[in-house]
């Protein structure tokens, strides 16, 4: 009988494992939650140009260009595993505040992008939207900023490991997709299983570029101690900005104080990018 036991166990443990390697896609990406744009820069006030950049793969991906008079630089935004560019209209506000142009776009699979997301498949989209600024806008990658919130900040260190950006800011990142799973599945052998890996701290450690990481204590779905461990990854020079709020409501911009330190450590990188590279 405990036997007989043992094995059902044992059947349901091996058939969970099973479905979370096989689901993985499902538990990372989040392109369904919000697909339809809900609004656009011109309803902030904003003038936009809006983008179709096409993948080394040849998927084709929606942005928006916003552009800053007399910009001080670009951002490169790099977006969450949920929603759309239309839900970071309060983002790009603020960097049009701060007084840089932006370029926002959706990861294949999401909004108005062709294709289905990938791992690998994100880092050719940040690819597409990188060459993008630097061919086709003649922009100088020292007058570029990465600014990656989540899952974004694993694609934004990816992209800042093989490119020299003028800065790179991750917002609420999380060290990898194994260490993040095995907190959520502490049962599970998840390193084993993860096939999706997006290691942040490792592609930091190649980064040159001056790195801001922002966090919050309070942040429910990434742990604070995952900020920490990028910052302590991370090349010098670095900032770290401590947040408040979840995950979902810690956001830069809604903070003045926050706004401030990120405005200072922008302007203070690109007063020496393009002497540096």
């Amino acid at each position: 009988m405990m036997w007989h036991v043992l094995g059902i166990l044992l059947a349901a443990y091996g058939g969970l494992a099973l479905l979370l390697f096989i689901f993985q896609s499902r538990l990372v990406f989040y392109p369904e939650t919000g697909r339809e744009l809900i609004s656009t820069p011109a309803r902030i006030g904003l003038p936009y140009e809006d983008l179709h950049l096409k993948t080394s793969d040849g998927i084709s991906l929606h942005g928006w260009y916003i552009p800053a008079a007399q910009s001080r630089g670009t951002v490169l935004f790099l977006h969450g595993n949920a929603g759309n560019i239309s839900h970071r209209l309060d983002s790009v506000q603020m960097f049009h505040r701060l007084g840089y142009s932006t370029l926002i776009f959706d990861y294949r699979g999401y909004g108005h992008s062709g294709g289905t997301p990938t791992e690998q498949g994100t880092y050719r989209d940040a690819e597409a939207a990188w060459r993008y600024l630097t061919e086709q806008r003649s922009i100088p990658s020292c007058r570029i900023v990465l600014f990656g919130e989540s899952l974004g900040g694993a694609v934004a260190a990816w992209l800042a490991a093989r490119q020299k950006p003028a800065a790179i800011v991750i917002a609420s990142g999380f060290t990898s997709v194994p260490d993040l799973g095995q907190r959520i599945y502490p049962y599970l052998p998840v390193r084993w299983l993860a096939h999706i890996h997006y290691d942040t701290r490792e592609s930091l450690q190649s980064v040159a570029a001056p790195v801001l990481i922002a966090h919050s204590p309070e942040d429910e779905i990434i742990p604070f101690e995952h900020g920490r461990a990028l910052f302590a990854a991370a090349n010098s020079p670095k900032q770290f900005l401590e947040l408040g709020g979840g995950h979902n409501d810690g956001f830069i911009f809604m903070r003045e104080a926050w706004v401030k330190m990120l405005g200072d450590f922008l302007g203070k990188q690109m007063n020496v990018a393009c002497g540096r590279v």
